[in-house]
């Protein structure tokens, strides 16, 4: 294990891997031990993770080194042209085969094939993959001569291969053959540790190549960044971070430049619990963060409708000092907090840094204090309940399409339904 570390340091800058989370490390560590085997591997996760790169870093580390490297991407070729593809095939075999074609399982004999998005290939194609894999034999299309072969397969695949087996579009057979060992890629909302890291190597990086200085973001612009969901994962974090470079006018960001050059980072990854006894209690955890989180965002919509109100028309407020007045930015952590207890963590393990309210002037803020009458049902529990009732019916009552919206399991959206007596 002493010797693994420095090899993986070596391994993160040579191919500009950025991060520190276990999970990466495992991932990176796994492809480091098999890569001097000759076994198959497939690599899962979701599109843009680094799953060619990984491949890359099998092939490098490999007795194969030396010879060559190709990765094809099996959703991007034809099923009419595929076999022909990897296989080759002899003049005559279709139409416009005016001559002998070697495929890439042929030239690139000696080397390692990359096959990206192996769950796409065509059924009749995984049948010439099985054979090659089994006794490293294949046929060209239209020939009926035997040739050998001797490749390394690196597969990859976004798609739930036993979901694709089960739905008949993929051999059972050749998913054993393939993942022989399987390296699981993490998302980049598994690895939160990892964001800032990303920003700031991709943000200096663009900074140098375009020749200004690099962005800076303050704590709450961080706390965005981290709690995104980055459904794009690596690839959209880098796309963000030089639109951002670019769009800015300033070179140090706070959370409100972010969300104004960027509205879709409002949309939030709240932290959940998932793989111990605590998951009911952080899912439902997640329920009223993001209750809390739209309440708060209609609040201020309304609270700037009054001021404007009061500015526009010159009104006179009078004193409501006796009507309960509702202060955000203080309100929140509080009722953050309440949930942190109930759900049995530690409150500032998630505290959010708090937001700033709409700045104004020292008298027109007295006058937008004084107007602050707003009266709102608070109550977490009807929030809740309202909120899973317009995902049931937006989806028309089914639980499965309603949870997942939710960002909940299946199992707590029927114990709320029964304990909130929604009628679906």
């Amino acid at each position: 294990m002493n010797q693994t570390k420095p090899n993986l340091t070596s391994i993160k800058r040579r191919y500009g891997i950025v991060g520190r989370s276990p999970v990466l490390e495992n991932a990176l560590n796994t492809a480091v031990r098999v890569a001097p085997t000759d076994l198959s591997i497939l690599i899962t996760g979701e599109s843009g993770v680094g799953k060619e790169v990984f491949s890359r870093i099998i092939h490098d580390n490999s007795p194969r080194k030396h010879e060559k490297f190709i990765a094809i991407n099996c959703g991007a070729i034809p099923e009419g042209t595929i076999n022909s593809e990897l296989f080759g095939h002899v003049k005559g075999a279709f139409t416009n085969a005016t001559g002998d074609r070697k495929g890439y399982f042929e030239t690139y004999d000696g080397g390692t094939i990359f096959l990206d998005e192996i769950g796409e290939m065509p059924l009749d194609t995984q049948t010439y993959l099985l054979r090659v894999l089994e006794s490293g034999e294949f046929i060209r299309v239209g020939s009926s001569s035997v040739q050998r072969t001797d490749v390394r397969i690196v597969a990859a695949t976004n798609r739930k291969l036993s979901e694709r087996i089960r739905d008949g579009k993929f051999r059972e057979d050749l998913y054993y053959r393939l993942a022989t060992v399987n390296i699981e890629l993490p998302s980049l909302r598994d690895r939160p540790e990892d964001i800032y890291l990303l920003f700031r190597y991709f943000a200096n990086n663009f900074a140098e190549q375009q020749g200004f200085d690099p962005i800076q973001i303050d704590d709450e612009a961080r706390w965005l960044l981290d709690h995104y969901s980055w459904p794009g994962n690596i690839r959209e974090l880098k796309n963000v971070a030089e639109q951002l470079s670019i769009l800015a006018e300033k070179r140090e960001l706070t959370a409100v430049d972010l969300v104004t050059m960027m509205p879709k980072l409002r949309e939030r990854n709240l932290p959940a619990i998932t793989r111990n006894g605590a998951a009911d209690g952080m899912q439902e955890r997640e329920i009223l963060y993001k209750v809390l989180f739209d309440m708060k965002s209609d609040l201020n919509d309304l609270k700037g409708l009054i001021f404007e109100l009061i500015r526009n028309n010159d009104l006179r407020v009078p004193d409501m000092g006796k009507i309960r007045s509702l202060q955000l930015p203080g309100a929140y952590p509080d009722a953050a907090d309440e949930i942190d207890r109930r759900a049995g963590v530690d409150v500032d393990e998630f505290r959010r840094p708090s937001e700033d309210p709409i700045i104004v002037d020292t008298s027109m803020q007295q006058a937008y204090d004084r107007s602050e009458i707003v009266e709102e049902d608070l109550s977490l529990a009807n929030a809740e309940r309202d909120l899973i009732a317009k995902a049931l019916k937006k989806h028309n009552g089914r639980r499965k399409e309603a949870s997942a919206e939710l960002g909940i399991s299946e199992r707590t959206l029927y114990r709320k339904i029964k304990e909130y007596e929604i009628l679906e």
